[in-house]
Protein backbone atom coordinates (compact mmCIF):
# COMPACT_ATOMS: atom_id res chain seq x y z
CA UNK A 1 0.00 0.00 0.00
CA UNK A 2 1.14 3.55 -1.04
CA UNK A 3 2.10 6.20 1.33
CA UNK A 4 -1.84 8.06 2.15
CA UNK A 5 0.26 11.39 1.81
CA UNK A 6 0.68 10.61 -2.02
CA UNK A 7 -0.91 12.48 -4.59
CA UNK A 8 -0.54 13.97 -8.08
CA UNK A 9 1.89 17.20 -8.80
CA UNK A 10 2.41 18.36 -12.27
CA UNK A 11 1.07 17.35 -15.26
CA UNK A 12 3.56 18.12 -18.38
CA UNK A 13 1.82 19.03 -21.83
CA UNK A 14 3.61 19.11 -25.02
CA UNK A 15 2.41 21.99 -27.07
CA UNK A 16 3.15 22.74 -31.04
CA UNK A 17 2.70 26.73 -29.57
CA UNK A 18 3.79 27.41 -26.87
CA UNK A 19 2.83 31.27 -26.92
CA UNK A 20 -0.85 30.24 -27.53
CA UNK A 21 -1.29 27.66 -24.91
CA UNK A 22 0.69 29.81 -22.31
CA UNK A 23 -1.80 32.67 -23.24
CA UNK A 24 -4.86 30.27 -22.36
CA UNK A 25 -3.73 28.81 -19.34
CA UNK A 26 -3.44 32.43 -18.31
CA UNK A 27 -6.15 34.07 -18.88
CA UNK A 28 -8.89 31.91 -19.57
CA UNK A 29 -7.62 29.18 -16.84
CA UNK A 30 -6.29 31.66 -14.69
CA UNK A 31 -2.72 30.19 -13.84
CA UNK A 32 0.54 32.28 -13.41
CA UNK A 33 3.29 32.11 -15.33
CA UNK A 34 6.17 30.45 -12.69
CA UNK A 35 9.38 30.26 -14.03
CA UNK A 36 10.77 28.73 -17.88
CA UNK A 37 13.46 26.34 -18.55
CA UNK A 38 14.34 26.92 -21.78
CA UNK A 39 11.35 25.70 -24.37
CA UNK A 40 9.14 25.13 -20.92
CA UNK A 41 7.18 27.08 -19.16
CA UNK A 42 5.81 26.73 -15.62
CA UNK A 43 2.46 27.70 -14.57
CA UNK A 44 0.31 27.69 -11.53
CA UNK A 45 -1.32 29.60 -8.67
CA UNK A 46 0.81 32.70 -7.73
CA UNK A 47 2.58 31.51 -4.43
CA UNK A 48 3.15 28.37 -6.35
CA UNK A 49 3.45 25.39 -7.02
CA UNK A 50 3.94 24.50 -10.69
CA UNK A 51 0.88 22.38 -11.79
CA UNK A 52 0.47 22.41 -15.15
CA UNK A 53 3.78 22.32 -17.32
CA UNK A 54 3.99 23.47 -20.91
CA UNK A 55 6.75 21.84 -23.11
CA UNK A 56 6.64 24.14 -26.34
CA UNK A 57 7.46 21.68 -29.58
CA UNK A 58 6.34 23.26 -32.93
CA UNK A 59 7.50 20.06 -34.52
CA UNK A 60 5.49 17.71 -32.38
CA UNK A 61 2.95 15.58 -34.35
CA UNK A 62 -0.45 15.62 -33.01
CA UNK A 63 -1.58 12.85 -31.21
CA UNK A 64 -3.52 10.50 -33.19
CA UNK A 65 -7.09 10.42 -32.77
CA UNK A 66 -7.66 7.11 -31.22
CA UNK A 67 -4.62 6.21 -29.11
CA UNK A 68 -4.18 6.47 -25.07
CA UNK A 69 -2.65 8.85 -23.36
CA UNK A 70 -5.10 12.15 -21.61
CA UNK A 71 -8.44 12.36 -21.03
CA UNK A 72 -7.91 14.97 -18.88
CA UNK A 73 -6.20 16.87 -16.34
CA UNK A 74 -8.25 17.82 -13.05
CA UNK A 75 -7.54 21.45 -11.20
CA UNK A 76 -8.72 21.69 -7.81
CA UNK A 77 -9.81 24.76 -6.24
CA UNK A 78 -10.49 25.14 -2.54
CA UNK A 79 -14.08 26.80 -2.43
CA UNK A 80 -17.16 26.79 -4.17
CA UNK A 81 -16.58 30.41 -4.43
CA UNK A 82 -13.69 29.75 -6.05
CA UNK A 83 -14.90 27.33 -8.51
CA UNK A 84 -17.73 30.28 -8.97
CA UNK A 85 -14.83 32.54 -10.12
CA UNK A 86 -13.37 30.21 -12.23
CA UNK A 87 -16.66 29.82 -14.22
CA UNK A 88 -17.36 33.23 -14.81
CA UNK A 89 -13.71 33.97 -15.86
CA UNK A 90 -14.35 30.99 -18.57
CA UNK A 91 -17.30 33.04 -19.90
CA UNK A 92 -15.64 36.65 -19.73
CA UNK A 93 -12.67 34.85 -22.14
CA UNK A 94 -15.02 33.58 -24.41
CA UNK A 95 -14.54 29.81 -23.60
CA UNK A 96 -16.95 26.78 -23.95
CA UNK A 97 -17.68 24.42 -21.35
CA UNK A 98 -17.58 20.93 -22.87
CA UNK A 99 -19.52 19.68 -19.98
CA UNK A 100 -20.41 20.42 -15.90
CA UNK A 101 -21.18 17.60 -13.78
CA UNK A 102 -22.22 16.96 -9.80
CA UNK A 103 -20.35 13.68 -8.89
CA UNK A 104 -21.69 13.50 -5.72
CA UNK A 105 -18.30 14.19 -4.12
CA UNK A 106 -17.38 16.88 -5.79
CA UNK A 107 -18.50 19.29 -8.66
CA UNK A 108 -16.78 20.18 -11.89
CA UNK A 109 -16.94 22.11 -15.11
CA UNK A 110 -14.97 20.61 -17.93
CA UNK A 111 -13.63 22.07 -21.43
CA UNK A 112 -10.30 21.42 -23.61
CA UNK A 113 -7.58 24.11 -23.81
CA UNK A 114 -6.83 24.96 -27.91
CA UNK A 115 -4.82 21.69 -28.53
CA UNK A 116 -7.32 19.59 -27.53
CA UNK A 117 -6.60 18.75 -24.02
CA UNK A 118 -8.93 17.78 -21.61
CA UNK A 119 -8.86 20.17 -18.33
CA UNK A 120 -11.49 19.50 -15.31
CA UNK A 121 -11.79 22.75 -12.99
CA UNK A 122 -13.62 21.18 -9.43
CA UNK A 123 -14.02 21.31 -5.91
CA UNK A 124 -14.26 18.59 -3.38
CA UNK A 125 -17.45 18.68 -0.85
CA UNK A 126 -16.59 17.75 2.87
CA UNK A 127 -14.95 14.46 2.92
CA UNK A 128 -18.11 13.30 5.74
CA UNK A 129 -20.60 14.41 2.95
CA UNK A 130 -19.59 11.81 0.64
CA UNK A 131 -21.90 9.28 -0.18
CA UNK A 132 -21.10 5.95 0.72
CA UNK A 133 -22.25 2.40 0.67
CA UNK A 134 -20.80 -0.77 2.21
CA UNK A 135 -17.90 1.29 3.34
CA UNK A 136 -17.29 2.18 -0.92
CA UNK A 137 -17.51 5.79 -2.18
CA UNK A 138 -20.17 6.39 -4.04
CA UNK A 139 -20.00 8.49 -7.42
CA UNK A 140 -22.38 10.23 -10.00
CA UNK A 141 -22.43 11.95 -12.99
CA UNK A 142 -25.60 14.22 -12.58
CA UNK A 143 -26.30 18.13 -14.26
CA UNK A 144 -24.42 20.30 -12.17
CA UNK A 145 -26.26 24.07 -11.44
CA UNK A 146 -24.62 26.31 -13.50
CA UNK A 147 -26.37 29.21 -12.25
CA UNK A 148 -25.89 28.63 -8.54
CA UNK A 149 -21.74 27.76 -8.58
CA UNK A 150 -21.55 31.46 -10.75
CA UNK A 151 -23.64 33.09 -7.85
CA UNK A 152 -20.91 32.16 -5.64
CA UNK A 153 -18.49 33.96 -7.14
CA UNK A 154 -19.72 37.36 -5.79
CA UNK A 155 -18.52 40.84 -7.47
CA UNK A 156 -14.95 40.64 -6.55
CA UNK A 157 -12.49 41.53 -8.76
CA UNK A 158 -10.79 38.31 -10.28
CA UNK A 159 -7.02 37.54 -8.93
CA UNK A 160 -6.21 34.44 -11.12
CA UNK A 161 -6.36 30.65 -9.46
CA UNK A 162 -6.21 31.17 -5.58
CA UNK A 163 -3.42 30.17 -3.15
CA UNK A 164 -4.06 26.75 -2.30
CA UNK A 165 -4.78 25.40 -6.32
CA UNK A 166 -3.95 21.68 -6.69
CA UNK A 167 -3.44 19.09 -9.27
CA UNK A 168 -6.72 17.03 -7.60
CA UNK A 169 -6.35 14.16 -10.06
CA UNK A 170 -5.68 12.96 -13.52
CA UNK A 171 -8.02 10.61 -15.42
CA UNK A 172 -6.17 9.03 -18.75
CA UNK A 173 -6.83 6.95 -21.52
CA UNK A 174 -5.63 3.37 -21.58
CA UNK A 175 -6.09 0.52 -23.77
CA UNK A 176 -7.64 -1.80 -21.24
CA UNK A 177 -8.79 -1.52 -17.68
CA UNK A 178 -7.22 -4.50 -16.35
CA UNK A 179 -4.10 -3.85 -17.09
CA UNK A 180 -4.11 -0.35 -15.75
CA UNK A 181 -5.60 -1.71 -12.56
CA UNK A 182 -3.07 -4.34 -11.89
CA UNK A 183 -0.35 -1.30 -12.69
CA UNK A 184 -1.82 1.52 -10.54
CA UNK A 185 -2.94 -1.03 -7.78
CA UNK A 186 -0.97 -3.76 -7.40
CA UNK A 187 2.13 -2.42 -8.47
CA UNK A 188 2.00 1.53 -7.82
CA UNK A 189 0.25 0.58 -5.09
CA UNK A 190 -3.31 2.55 -4.73
CA UNK A 191 -6.38 1.86 -3.75
CA UNK A 192 -9.48 1.06 -6.08
CA UNK A 193 -12.20 3.15 -4.94
CA UNK A 194 -14.98 3.29 -7.70
CA UNK A 195 -15.90 0.25 -10.06
CA UNK A 196 -19.60 2.00 -10.79
CA UNK A 197 -18.49 3.41 -13.63
CA UNK A 198 -18.42 1.18 -17.08
CA UNK A 199 -15.32 0.62 -18.90
CA UNK A 200 -13.60 3.45 -16.09
CA UNK A 201 -11.59 2.41 -12.76
CA UNK A 202 -10.77 5.36 -10.07
CA UNK A 203 -7.78 4.94 -8.04
CA UNK A 204 -6.31 6.66 -4.82
CA UNK A 205 -4.03 6.99 -1.89
CA UNK A 206 -5.28 7.93 1.79
CA UNK A 207 -9.40 7.57 1.84
CA UNK A 208 -9.63 10.08 -1.82
CA UNK A 209 -12.22 9.73 -4.44
CA UNK A 210 -9.79 9.76 -6.86
CA UNK A 211 -6.22 10.36 -7.53
CA UNK A 212 -6.25 8.56 -10.60
CA UNK A 213 -9.41 7.41 -12.88
CA UNK A 214 -8.38 5.69 -16.27
CA UNK A 215 -11.33 4.66 -18.89
CA UNK A 216 -11.22 2.98 -22.38
CA UNK A 217 -14.44 4.77 -23.52
CA UNK A 218 -12.42 5.72 -26.76
CA UNK A 219 -9.34 3.60 -26.59
CA UNK A 220 -9.97 0.04 -25.72
CA UNK A 221 -7.41 -1.43 -27.52
CA UNK A 222 -5.35 1.49 -28.28
CA UNK A 223 -2.26 2.15 -29.16
CA UNK A 224 0.04 4.61 -27.16
CA UNK A 225 1.08 7.56 -30.06
CA UNK A 226 4.08 7.91 -31.65
CA UNK A 227 6.74 9.46 -29.13
CA UNK A 228 7.11 12.76 -28.86
CA UNK A 229 2.89 13.65 -29.98
CA UNK A 230 1.69 16.23 -28.64
CA UNK A 231 -0.37 16.00 -25.74
CA UNK A 232 0.63 14.59 -22.43
CA UNK A 233 4.56 13.95 -21.89
CA UNK A 234 4.32 12.95 -17.97
CA UNK A 235 2.99 13.53 -14.37
CA UNK A 236 4.21 13.32 -11.51
CA UNK A 237 3.15 11.27 -8.51
CA UNK A 238 4.55 13.11 -5.22
CA UNK A 239 5.73 9.68 -3.05
CA UNK A 240 7.13 9.33 -0.01
CA UNK A 241 11.25 8.04 -0.30
CA UNK A 242 10.11 4.15 1.07
CA UNK A 243 8.00 3.93 -1.85
CA UNK A 244 9.93 5.70 -4.70
CA UNK A 245 12.82 3.35 -3.86
CA UNK A 246 9.88 0.68 -3.58
CA UNK A 247 9.01 1.27 -7.29
CA UNK A 248 12.37 1.81 -8.73
CA UNK A 249 11.51 5.08 -10.50
CA UNK A 250 12.42 7.80 -11.26
CA UNK A 251 10.41 7.21 -14.63
CA UNK A 252 7.63 4.71 -15.10
CA UNK A 253 5.37 3.73 -18.01
CA UNK A 254 1.75 2.13 -17.34
CA UNK A 255 1.07 -0.66 -19.90
CA UNK A 256 -0.62 1.74 -22.26
CA UNK A 257 2.67 3.87 -22.48
CA UNK A 258 1.51 6.43 -20.01
CA UNK A 259 4.81 8.09 -17.86
CA UNK A 260 4.60 8.72 -14.45
CA UNK A 261 7.03 10.84 -12.76
CA UNK A 262 7.83 9.70 -9.03
CA UNK A 263 8.88 12.98 -7.19
CA UNK A 264 9.28 12.63 -3.04
CA UNK A 265 7.44 14.05 -0.38
CA UNK A 266 10.71 15.01 1.48
CA UNK A 267 11.63 16.93 -2.20
CA UNK A 268 8.55 18.71 -2.17
CA UNK A 269 8.52 20.08 1.50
Amino acid sequence: MIDPAAHIGAVRLRVQDLPQAREFYARVIGLAELGRDGSTVRMGPPGGPALVELIGDPDAPPRPARSTGLFHLALLVPSRHDLGVALLRLLDAGWSLTGASDHLVSEALYLRDPEYNGIEIYRDRPRDDWPRLDGTIQMDTLPLDLQSIADEAGREADGGMPDGTTMGHVHLQVADVLSAESFYERHVGLDVTVRTYPGALFLSAGGYHHHIGVNTWETAGAPAPPPGSAGLDSFDLVVSDADAERLGGPLLRDPSGNAVVLSTLTRQT
